[in-house]
């Protein structure tokens, strides 16, 4: 299945953790959780995966960079990653905010 299609799935049911330094880029920008899910489903594909080590593990793992907008129209730029906790899967937000033009 595609990445993407998997991560708007877990949008959808609202399996998505968001990191303590996503929360407040998310703040500062005055972005709610409603508009990051808006814009990670608006995506048309996934802008970039980058290979890297988890940094408590030492295992690789795949980032993803979704550039979307939400339904009026505002960018955001989100990285996360496709974890699984518990046997569920979910996607993990490090970054999300305000797109810089």
């Amino acid at each position: 299945m595609d990445v993407l299609v998997r991560i708007k799935r877990l949008v959808v049911r609202r399996k998505v953790i968001f990191t303590k330094k996503a929360q407040l880029e998310m703040a500062k920008d005055q972005l709610t959780r409603d508009l990051v899910y808006e814009a990670i489903l608006n995506a048309p594909v996934i802008a970039k995966t980058l290979r890297s080590r988890n940094p408590n593990t030492g295992k690789r793992e795949s980032l993803y960079i979704i550039s979307g907008i939400t339904f009026t129209g505002m960018p955001i730029y989100t990285k996360g990653k496709l974890t699984k906790q518990n046997q569920e899967e979910l996607f993990y937000v490090f970054i999300s905010s305000k797109r810089t033009s």
